[in-house]
């Protein structure tokens, strides 16, 4: 069994979780290491993802009640997180308040950082950011480890 698979059954023995499973183990962005620190403190309970790339990847959208796997830059894991909500906005109308809750600094910090991912990584699925492009907000807690 590997490390994640190890992790993930941690928290299933713990909390008497049976026939579960997460739905994908993943690094948040291109700051790792930062992102899943500040899951891990607390500081982070939101991200948000571009909609556009769901449907090129044909990748389904997440749904309330999933868990997931936060991997470091080295892929190890370091928390579990389950969404408790999903919204889908324009980019520009994003609520203040749900860009806080990534924890990554002010919401002009916030838009700023993200008009930035977005602009260097949706050209490599041919597509070209717009402030109306639709995001996926996914709200979550941490429940693993518990502190």
């Amino acid at each position: 069994m590997n490390q994640i698979e190890s992790f993930w059954q941690r928290y299933c023995e713990l909390e008497g979780l049976e026939g579960v499973r997460y739905t994908e183990a993943f690094q948040f962005g291109e700051k790792a290491d930062w992102l899943a620190s500040l899951v891990v403190n607390g500081t982070k309970t939101a991200t948000c993802s571009s909609y556009p790339l769901y449907e090129i990847e044909g990748d389904p959208l997440p749904k309330v009640g999933d868990h997931q796997i936060v991997l470091d830059s080295q892929n190890q894991p370091v928390a579990i997180i389950k969404s408790y909500a999903i919204d889908i906005y324009p980019f520009n109308k994003v609520p203040v308040d749900f860009a806080l809750s990534e924890g990554e600094g002010t919401y002009d910090e916030w838009k700023k950082a993200h008009i930035a991912f977005f602009g260097r990584t949706l050209p490599q699925y041919g597509l070209v950011f717009t402030e109306d492009m639709l995001t996926v907000c996914d709200r979550f807690e941490k429940v693993y480890p518990k502190k």
